[in-house]
């Protein structure tokens, strides 16, 4: 009773936490779940639009005294925007099921580059989640004396645990309620940068005149070459500015129908938008003169400047919520990191690069396992870098351009070998070609600016999760030998009682016994008819001969991240479950037991294991439960990090139900 009263408690609070579970057979579940092109835009695009508030800051300030430089700066990053997402529209069309930097170098150009691509996404990630989080802090902050600053790692940790507890709520949940936030950002930059135009308008030609003199000048002070690297540096330490625009093709599986038209409709919102913030706010610093200072973002510092002669009335309520609307901005940025994160983790893991439970959903249909990791990996590093942006910065972009340039590597690959069938090839990788020479210049110069500055702890931490993939990689490659071992061993021969009978085998079978409920029951958990649930079944009959009357055969199909892509995969998948377990129940019948079988689906297979488990005591009150356990020649710490222990948190389920259960080992060997 004491039990039950505190499973009630931890599941009430759970509900009021991050909500109830959905329910997989509602057809409307998906649509429910799915984001339009300007949800997309929001919960998607502001990785991208929030490094407005960071990437063209990061340019300007690189350039020095020579400001007037900023214009080619604005111009080189707009090209640069529409560029990479041109690029990224075709990546779309090629890969309409999603999957972006990590998919894409898998499938055009190997399995172990796809890796290396996935595993540069996944830091990168866990670094927008954080720069995000210190970069909102920072510019809240700017609005606040000095004194108060010695709170923002506090603050900057407490924004990183709600956008956790959000993401396990759910993606829409997370995005829906930052939705007015997000417009009044677009409307108040929107504001600022028109105003930076239009009060200056009048002065246009002394603009060109100066801008023409201080490019003059420049090319005098530095040379043409010092010009060009002085362009070309500031141009690639505002790289930030382009991250987030792989998020869409990424993405696609959680947007609404058709999905390829709804994510180049994202691409376009994001690529448009993003273009006008950076250009814009690269002409609002020229334009009013803005210069660093301490313990005040760029952005703030321009907010003020541009306020200074309006009354204070209407200045500083103007400055906050502006400031707070970028705070919140670079908050929902933060979503990137959880909405794709957990999906390159799920889809790694699905792969067997990663450990399978990364590709669980959990009842909110979310990848639980995938958001809690990468919140907490966001934690450790906000912490350890103790909210610096500047040195967050100098950690960041350097893996985001690994992924572009693998992806553009990879499409340009692509269309070259299906130039013959394709016939606007030459077109599509021109588009490619032009992403590829981007990427690869801005990858190999931010390496080499970034490297001493810190950039080389990204690449060493990006080295060990390549290094940690390929050992996972390895041992479930090795299980897997082992399990095919296994099954050859049992399966050949009930398939072949199974299938093989003739005519007249048919005819003179035994009779199978009609099933009597009170007698004892033998409930075997099975995953599908195979060498582990044959084994399983084979060792009850060994260890208990003529115990048992009637067996009967237990499965919970499980809706990964890999499965729930639509109500057509859910139901594929309740068929396959179904036909699995009836294998077991067509071989017992045929050998003269009484026979049955239980199914379900859902996300958490121990729930749905205790579900099916109450049925069966229902219909047979003298059950007995089994499970198979692998046992394997040496158990390490791999074995018990990337096999699940699932029959074990079954047992104690079960026996808190009153539930005798049974652990049978299965052994196997090389």
């Amino acid at each position: 009773m004491a039990l039950s009263s505190k499973q009630s408690f931890i599941n009430k609070s759970k509900t009021l936490l991050i909500g109830a579970s959905r329910n997989l057979n509602d057809p409307q579940v998906f649509h429910k779940l799915s984001l339009t092109a300007f949800l997309a835009w929001v919960g998607l695009g502001t990785d991208g639009l929030s490094s407005s508030c960071y990437g063209p800051a990061e340019a300007f300030l690189t350039l020095g005294q020579h400001h007037f430089l900023s214009l080619v700066i604005a111009l080189l990053s707009g090209i640069t925007i529409f560029v990479i997402s041109f690029s990224y529209s075709q990546i779309i069309e090629l890969f309409p099921s999603g999957g972006g930097g990590y998919l894409v170098a898998s499938k055009l150009l190997s399995p172990k580059v796809g890796m290396i691509s996935g595993s540069a996404l996944l830091i990168d990630y866990v670094l927008t989640i954080t720069l995000s989080v210190a970069s909102g802090t920072d510019a809240l902050f700017s609005f606040f004396p000095i004194a108060y600053h010695q709170f923002k790692l506090d603050f900057a940790v407490f924004g990183v645990i709600v956008l956790i507890i959000m993401n396990l709520r759910g993606v829409k949940e997370a995005v829906v309620p930052l939705v007015p936030i997000f417009l009044l950002f677009i409307a108040l930059h929107a504001f600022v940068i028109f105003y930076a135009i239009f009060t200056h308008f009048s002065n246009a030609s002394q603009i060109i005149a100066e801008t023409s003199s201080d490019l003059s000048a420049t090319r005098n002070q530095l040379g043409l070459v010092g010009m060009i690297l002085l362009i070309g540096k500031a141009y690639t330490m505002g790289a930030g500015t382009y991250t987030g625009i792989e998020a869409v093709s990424n993405g696609l599986p959680i947007l609404r129908e058709p999905k390829v038209h709804t994510a180049k409709n994202t691409m376009k919102l994001m690529a448009g938008s993003l273009t006008f913030m950076v250009v814009g706010l690269m002409i609002a610093y020229l334009l009013f003169g803005v210069i660093a200072q301490p313990g005040k973002t760029l952005n703030a510092v321009l907010f003020e400047n541009i306020t200074h002669n309006w009354s204070t009335g209407i200045s500083i309520p103007f400055i906050f919520i502006i400031l707070f609307s970028e705070a919140v901005i670079l908050f929902v940025a933060a979503q990137t990191g959880f909405l794709d994160g957990p999906r390159v983790l799920a889809n790694m893991a699905t792969d067997r690069w990663l450990p399978t439970r990364f590709a669980i959903l959990s009842d909110r249909l979310v990848t639980q396992n995938g958001i809690l990791l990468m919140g907490g990996a966001a934690l450790a590093t906000m912490i350890l870098a103790k909210g610096s942006v500047e040195l967050l910065i100098v950690l960041y972009s350097i893996n985001v351009f690994i992924t572009f340039f693998l992806s553009q590597l990879g499409m340009v690959n692509h269309w070259w070998n299906v130039r013959r069938e394709e016939k606007k090839w030459k077109h599509k990788i021109s588009i490619n070609g032009i992403g590829l020479a981007l990427t690869a210049i801005i990858l190999f110069s931010v390496v080499a600016l970034k490297f001493f500055e810190g950039g080389w702890v990204t690449l060493v931490v990006t080295g060990s999760v390549i290094a940690f993939a390929l050992l996972v990689k390895k041992h479930y490659n090795a299980t897997h030998q082992l399990i095919q071992k296994l099954d050859s061993d049992v399966i050949p021969a009930i398939t072949s009682s199974l299938y093989l009978l003739n005519e007249e085998d048919v005819n003179k079978k035994t009779v199978t016994r009609e099933a009597k409920p009170e007698d004892k029951t033998a409930v075997v958990l099975v995953n599908g008819f195979n060498g582990l649930g044959a084994h399983t079944l084979l060792s009850v009959i060994k260890t208990f001969p003529g115990i048992f009357k009637n067996y009967v055969f237990l499965q919970a199909g499980v809706v990964d991240a890999g499965g729930f892509k639509g109500s057509a995969e859910v139901t594929n998948l309740e068929e396959f479950v179904h036909k699995e377990t009836n294998q077991y129940v067509d071989f017992m019948k045929r050998s003269g037991y009484s026979a049955d079988s239980f199914t379900s689906i859902g996300t958490d297979i121990v729930d749905q294991i205790t579900e099916l488990s109450d049925q069966v005591f229902k219909k047979y009150p003298n059950s007995v439960f089994f499970g198979g356990q692998l046992v394997f020649p040496n158990e390490t710490f791999f074995t018990r990090l990337l096999h699940n222990q699932i029959v074990f948190s079954v047992q104690r389920r079960l026996y808190h139900e009153g539930y005798p259960f049974v652990i049978l080992p299965i052994r196997v060997s090389y």
